[in-house]
């Protein structure tokens, strides 16, 4: 078991002949993902050179090759309306790729992506992989390694570099995702600890947090008030000077609030023992109780 990706993924490619839909598909192909459609406006009936078939319309790749989700690398000023077609056409999960989304688009997209039953991980997201089933976005899929511990973070870069250690540790994954490092994405921290919470094959959670909102905050009081799983953080930004943006739209310090100390803080009010940095984490993991 995993949580959103599995080996039933059924992948249709949104952009899949531009140069970066074409470049990850044959990446998530190679690594066993099973890719079964694209998608790009007036380029149906051909086939791409992995042998993917690509139609015009979502709705179309659906009903012919039975795809269940979805994966967007199209311009940020089509990449909305492209969530919003594939929530359409009843995909259950859309990885939205894409960067640079205006945050009024992601407002006007998020309630009609829920409304339909569907959830949307991202914008400027580096996707989902479930290690040795199915891999869904751009992270690196040979640094991963199947295991129980599930990770989910709010930076693409240093989720790998997580990845990496407890890998070479000899700590396995369940499944690792980026929510996305903008002010307004889809599922966020809590949402993936109630996912990781209900998935009998997940033990351990890692948690990447940066400063700017407070999904840290309160996952601390999730943590407080009862999770199941152990769990053990980090918080990216802890020099960042107030009101300077670090990389990620979200990732701003605002009004005094949403530092990297009020959130290490808060975790360590919980119980929850905050890495300095992303290599400690596998020390940490290592010396939870079996």
């Amino acid at each position: 078991m995993s949580i959103l990706v599995d080996r039933e993924t059924r992948l249709v490619v949104q952009g899949i002949t531009g140069r970066d839909g074409a470049f990850h598909t044959a990446q998530m192909i190679e690594y066993g993902t099973r890719v079964v459609a694209g998608v790009t406006p007036g380029k149906g009936g051909q086939t791409t050179g992995d042998g993917v078939p690509v139609f015009d319309y979502v709705d179309e790749a659906v009903r012919e090759t039975g795809a269940n989700t979805s994966v967007i690398y199209v311009p940020a000023a089509f990449a909305a309306d492209a969530a919003c077609e594939a929530a359409d056409a009843g995909i259950s999960l859309v990885v939205c790729i894409s960067e640079g989304i205006p945050v009024k688009d992601m407002v006007r997209v998020l309630p009609y992506v829920r409304a339909r039953g569907a959830r949307l991980l991202g914008p400027n997201s580096p996707g989902v992989i479930s290690p040795g089933k199915a891999k869904v976005g751009i992270m690196p899929g040979h640094i991963h390694l199947e295991g129980r511990v599930g990770i989910v973070s709010r930076s693409g870069t240093l989720t790998y570099e997580v990845v990496y250690h407890l890998t070479k540790a000899g700590i396995g994954q369940s499944t690792c995702l980026g929510v996305g490092g903008d002010p307004v994405v889809g599922l966020n921290l809590l949402d993936t600890m109630d996912l990781f919470a209900a998935d009998g094959e997940t033990d351990a959670v890692v948690i990447i947090g940066e400063i700017g909102g407070n999904d840290e905050e309160l996952a601390a009081e999730k943590i407080r008030a009862g999770y199941p799983k152990k769990t053990v953080a980090f918080i990216a930004g802890r020099t960042a000077p107030p009101g300077k943006r670090m990389g990620h739209a979200g990732a701003i310090v605002t009004g005094g609030t949403g530092t990297a100390a009020e959130k290490t803080a808060a975790f360590e009010a919980a119980g929850v023992a905050v890495a300095d940095t992303p290599a400690g984490i596998a020390d940490i993991v290592k010396s939870f109780p079996a």
